[in-house]
């Protein structure tokens, strides 16, 4: 038996806080979950165009095990300025792996593309990332906002506004694992031209409309819906995430759980890890749970990984807010 956690939310992992910095302006924004303790991390990318900082880092056959914080951040490249200004205040905060007399805090981070998503990019010299994530940092609490808020606040999908999602699961085994992803995928999260989602079979308690699949199916939705069907580069995609359990796992073993947890992906979307995305999911293992997992415990884990994560995309498209001057309409206003 697995049932969402008290909140639905990433932060139900005992360990995890998240905290999100929004600008309506430029429409984009900074999502940091921030690890109260340094967690095991790893990461898995299988989208074509990836932006990335500290990936080759997580690898289960390189040095540092554990992660201070993980971002993810509008932007494009831009964007990765973020994890500087969460690296800053976890400096002043005396967290860091140590090396001597320095810390150095880890800061693994992923981007998403929203610059043409009609806010307004003109910035100057330097971009506000930086900043940004730097007040995320300091926002990160158990609660947070979905939707349109943080990384999640200029994101697009091929039909409706994508947006910020989280869910949550614990299994009958006690473990926890949660998901927090920011959708801007080049395919769609519905199902043709409906509302009905397509990571409907793993919805709980109306999470995200109470809609199930569609009834008879469209055989239209056999054909994906993407951007490139409003605009012919396509370029302005990606949806990048974190899985965590409370479980103590390895690197290796975070590895796999990032691997499965890309299924939800699947699962949610429609096409995903195309070229034309940088799909990408970073794995943490708080351990808070004080217990290693048993085999069948861990493939209970891996599955759970990919339904919660498939429920936190529906999540962030549904939760989104119709704002003026919106590219595409959001689930909500149709």
């Amino acid at each position: 038996m697995v049932k969402p956690g008290p909140k639905n939310l990433i932060t139900d992992v005992a360990g995890l806080k998240v905290g999100n910095a929004t600008d309506h302006v430029l429409r984009s924004g900074v999502t940091v979950v921030l690890c109260e303790e340094p967690a095991t991390a790893a990461v898995q990318v299988l989208g074509g165009a990836p932006g990335t900082r500290e990936t080759d880092l997580l690898e289960p056959h390189n040095t540092v095990r554990t992660v201070d914080a993980v971002v993810l951040s509008g932007g494009s490249a831009f964007g990765l300025d973020a994890a500087a200004g969460v690296q800053a205040g976890l400096r002043e905060a005396g967290r860091g792996f140590a090396v001597g007399p320095y810390r150095v805090p880890i800061v693994p981070a992923a981007i998403l593309f929203d610059l043409m998503n009609g806010g307004d990019k003109d910035w100057g010299r330097y971009p506000p990332y930086r900043e940004l994530g730097y007040a995320a940092l300091a926002a990160a609490a158990d609660d947070f906002e979905t939707g349109s808020a943080g990384a999640g606040t200029g994101a697009l999908t091929a039909t409706f506004k994508g947006g910020l999602g989280s869910a949550s699961s614990v299994l009958a085994n006690g473990f926890a694992v949660g998901a927090l992803v920011a959708v801007n995928a080049l395919g769609s999260a519905t199902v043709g031209d409906t509302r009905h989602f397509w990571a409907a079979p793993f919805e709980e308690a109306a999470e995200f409309g109470g809609l199930g699949l569609p009834a008879p199916f469209p055989q239209e939705a056999r054909v994906p819906r993407t951007k490139m069907s409003r605009r012919p580069t396509g370029m302005e995609n990606t949806t990048i995430a974190v899985i965590a359990t409370d479980a103590a796992l390895s690197k290796a073993e975070a590895k796999r759980l990032a691997i499965a947890a890309h299924d939800g992906f699947a699962r949610a979307l429609w096409p995903a890890h195309t070229p034309l995305d940088g799909d990408l999911v970073f794995a943490l293992a708080t351990g808070r749970s004080g217990r290693v997992p048993a085999q069948e415990d861990f493939v209970d884990l891996c599955a759970a990984a990919a339904s919660t994560m498939a429920r936190a995309v529906a999540r962030g498209v549904h939760d989104a807010k119709p704002m003026p001057g919106d590219a595409m309409a959001s689930w909500a206003a149709r």
